[in-house]
């Protein structure tokens, strides 16, 4: 799961790129003052995508800030479409540029297209799920979880999503053994298969965004 640092001051703008990019697997923590921007710890995070027109500091210093202390990502994102502040920004450490308005995909199709550039070295940590497919049974950390038909096809469909969200529709398109289309017999699918997961793991790993669907973290 990659994490964005996401400074911007625009809540409704930030709201619905954090939003789209959670469905892409990405979580973001938005920062509106950039001298709280400053007080992050950059190695909690995978990228910064920095806005410049910030109140009280513009962008262009807090890109030079963070540079100075960190090699993270960084993508400037401006409404500004002066030449000199792309030029300046990529001087300063940014390492790519993206102006406003800008639909989201292309945001997302940047996000990985840098990241896979400038982090070829980091290798995916090993899944603590694992699937085995010929005996229809999913192990957490090389425990059976011993599922139903039911369970082992939800948790296969989330697990498939690679910590997007799914719908409960999409999920029950995926999940041919439950009849019901309510998605009252989801959610005690879902709750059996927390249970199960529970003895092995403190954490919670099956997380429900309400009215949207349901996703698996590790």
């Amino acid at each position: 799961m990659k994490k964005l640092l996401l400074i911007e001051d625009d809540p409704e703008f930030s709201g619905l790129i954090a939003q789209f990019l959670e469905t892409k697997g990405i979580i973001s923590k938005i920062v509106e003052d950039p001298y709280y921007a400053l007080l992050e710890k950059l190695e909690n995070f995978d990228i910064v995508l920095l806005d410049l027109g910030l109140p009280g500091m513009d962008g262009l210093e807090l890109c030079k800030a963070f540079r100075k202390k960190s090699t993270i990502a960084i993508i400037i994102s401006s409404a500004r479409g002066s030449v000199s502040d792309k030029v300046l920004g990529l001087q300063l450490g940014a390492d790519d540029y993206l102006p406003k308005p800008y639909d989201p995909d292309e945001l997302y199709a940047r996000i990985i297209s840098l990241l896979r550039r400038i982090q070829p070295e980091r290798k995916e940590e090993k899944s603590k799920f694992r699937i085995d497919a010929n005996l229809f049974e999913i192990f957490f950390q090389d425990s059976p979880l011993h599922l139903t038909q039911g369970e082992f096809e939800v948790l296969h469909s989330l697990l498939d999503a690679k910590g997007a969200i799914l719908s409960k529709d999409q999920i029950l398109g995926t999940s041919p053994s439950i009849k019901s289309s309510d998605g009252k017999s989801l959610e005690m699918l879902i709750s059996k298969i927390r249970q199960k997961l529970k003895p092995l793991s403190q954490e919670q790993h099956i997380l429900s965004s309400r009215g949207r669907g349901y996703r698996v973290v590790e």
